[in-house]
């Protein structure tokens, strides 16, 4: 089942997408795609509904971020060996954690905003799993039992801010639209092998990430255990798994992003998204 949010930034409404891609509007069911809309018994709930019966959406609105009321998104980095290898650093012991806020959430079709006097806004296209119940001090062999589904996640960087500034790196990922999700979220059912989906990530066109998740050190099953050993993961958050080689600040020489280029990206079975770059105004 996919699920999506669509409408005016502030004003959206929960839809599902049909077999044939249309949009299908939820609000009778639901309230959001948010809270308790994504724990167990509410998803298999909408999963029995007959798409068909459902108002379909009309025209081309806008998406929004494919999950709503997020308390958190918990990044892992240096999650991928052949990034790890293109960045020059060792394979973590154990997963590196970060945080972005959730005012970086965007839609997946929104503009990103370089934010001003940055010189190094990189892209990264991530796996992005969306948590449908509460996990605390979960084991692995029970943690996808508390995954809601997946969704893209692009977690845009500002890597001078993130490297050369000091201190931790979350001052060079929180920036405002650093976080477009979307444009579906993906249940858990519908996804196969999560361990297996292919990736990659356009800037003007030229490709510049290729990978799968296979090659991910730390899969999604010892992420979610890990993570609920110190703090408790709650429906809504979302875990950023880490990305495959071919950012730019690996490029050689690196390549960053400025004002008036279009990223593109996407995950298999997950949807596509694509942003604008802007500058960012005081």
């Amino acid at each position: 089942m996919k699920l999506a949010r669509y409408g005016r930034p502030g004003q959206e409404r929960p839809a599902l997408v049909d077999a044939q891609g249309q949009l299908r509007d939820l609000s009778a069911h639901v309230p959001d795609i948010a809270g308790a809309a994504l724990s167990p018994d509410t998803l298999a709930r909408l999963r029995a509904l007959d798409p068909a019966s459902l108002p379909a959406v009309t025209g081309t609105p806008r998406y929004g971020a494919c999950v709503s009321g997020v308390g958190k998104i918990v990044c892992i980095g240096l999650n991928y060996s052949d990034h790890a290898a293109e960045s020059n650093m060792a394979i973590p012991a154990e997963p590196v954690l970060f945080m972005k806020p959730s005012s970086a959430i965007v839609g997946p079709h929104d503009d990103v905003e370089i934010p001003p006097g940055a010189e190094k806004t990189d892209w990264e296209v991530e796996l992005g799993v969306v948590i449908g119940k509460t996990a605390k001090y979960v084991p692995p062999g029970l943690a996808l039992e508390h995954v809601a589904g997946y969704c893209v996640v692009n977690d845009v960087s500002e890597r001078a801010y993130q490297l050369e500034r000091g201190g931790q790196w979350d001052k060079g990922k929180g920036c405002d639209t650093f976080a477009p999700l979307g444009p579906w979220l993906v249940t858990r059912d519908e996804v196969a092998d999560v361990q297996n989906l292919d990736m990659f990530l356009e800037v003007d066109g030229h490709r510049y990430q290729s990978g799968n998740t296979r090659t991910m050190i730390f899969d999604v099953a010892y992420l979610v255990a890990y993570v609920s050993q110190f703090m408790s993961l709650q429906p809504g958050d979302i875990i950023s798994t880490g990305t495959p080689p071919g950012v730019g600040f690996g490029q050689r020489p690196p390549v960053y992003l400025r004002a008036g280029q279009t990223m593109r990206l996407g995950i298999e079975g997950l949807g596509v998204q694509q942003q604008r770059t802007v500058q960012a105004r005081p």
